[in-house]
C-alpha cells in the first residue's frame, strides 16, 4: 500500500491560532475537551497575626486594654460606695437613695456613721491600671433584701474585695459566705474608719473564720492610693487562681 503523507501545515506564528485547529478550519469555537483537567482552588494565604491599625499619621494604634470585672461587696454602710468614688477615673454611677424613717431598725449604718443615703442597686466605676489592663468596678448593695442581685452582679467577675467594718463584723458574714460558695477569689479589706481598727487583723481573721489563703488587708476607703493597693491584691489573687486553673 502506498504510504500516506500528512499535509504540510504552515508554521504557526507565536500567539496565533494553529492552522489545523477547529477555529481556523471551521470558523467556530474549539470543542471542549472530553475530560477537562480538574480545577484546584488556590491555596489560602499564609496566616499573619493582626497588626495594630495605623492612625492618620501612620503610627500604629495602641490596642485597647483588657477589661477586668471586679466586685466591691460587703455589709451595709462599710464604705463600698466611698471606695468606688475614691478610685474611679470617671464620675461613678451610683444609685443612692435617701434613707427615711421607714428604714429605722432595718438599715443600721452603725453608731459612727453619718450616712444619710443608701445604695439601692449598684455602684459603677472604672480605673486603668496600665496600657494593657482596665478594671471595671461594681459595688453591690449591702442590705439583705437586695441579695437577689448579687448573682447577676457577680456574673463574669474575676474577683472581689469584701469591705469590712471592724466594729460590725457580723455584717460581713453573708458576703464572705457568698463568695466562698461561689468559688470566686476574694480579698477581705478592713476599712479603717478614722484611721483606727476596733480589733487587730489577727483577731479579725479569727472572728471571720477565713483561711490563711484569703488575703486580709487594712485600707482607707476615702484614700485613692489605699483603695488602689487593695484592688491590686484582688487582681493578684485572681491572676493566681487563673494561672493555677490553666495548669490544671
Amino acid at each position: 500500500m502506498d504510504s500516506v503523507q500528512s499535509p504540510d501545515w504552515p508554521v504557526v506564528p507565536p500567539g496565533a491560532l494553529a492552522g489545523n485547529s477547529a477555529t481556523a478550519r471551521y470558523g467556530g469555537p474549539a470543542p471542549a475537551p472530553l475530560h477537562p483537567a480538574p480545577q484546584h482552588p488556590a491555596p489560602p494565604p499564609p496566616y499573619r497575626p493582626p497588626t495594630a491599625t495605623p492612625t492618620a499619621t501612620g503610627t500604629p494604634r495602641a490596642k485597647p486594654p483588657i477589661p477586668v470585672k471586679i466586685l466591691i461587696a460587703g455589709g451595709f454602710g462599710v464604705g463600698k460606695t466611698t471606695s468606688v468614688a475614691a478610685i474611679s477615673e470617671i464620675v461613678p454611677l451610683t444609685t443612692e437613695a435617701e434613707m427615711t424613717i421607714a428604714g429605722i431598725g432595718v438599715d443600721d449604718p452603725g453608731q459612727r456613721s453619718e450616712k444619710t443615703t443608701t445604695t439601692v442597686a449598684m455602684d459603677f466605676g472604672c480605673v486603668t491600671i496600665d496600657r494593657s489592663l482596665k478594671l471595671y468596678l461594681f459595688g453591690t448593695p449591702g442590705q439583705s433584701r437586695f441579695g437577689f442581685m448579687w448573682d447577676d452582679l457577680a456574673r463574669g467577675a474575676l474577683g472581689a474585695l469584701v469591705v469590712v467594718d471592724s466594729a460590725r463584723l457580723d455584717d460581713s458574714y453573708p458576703a464572705i459566705d457568698f463568695f466562698e460558695r461561689a468559688g470566686l477569689p476574694f480579698v477581705v479589706g478592713v476599712n479603717a474608719f478614722d484611721g483606727q481598727l476596733a480589733h487587730d487583723l489577727g483577731a479579725i481573721r479569727w472572728a471571720l473564720a477565713i483561711g490563711d489563703h484569703v488575703p486580709l488587708v487594712q485600707f482607707d476607703a476615702r484614700d485613692r492610693l489605699s483603695v488602689r493597693d487593695a484592688l491590686l491584691v484582688v487582681l493578684d489573687r485572681a491572676l493566681d487562681r487563673a494561672t493555677r486553673d490553666k495548669r490544671a
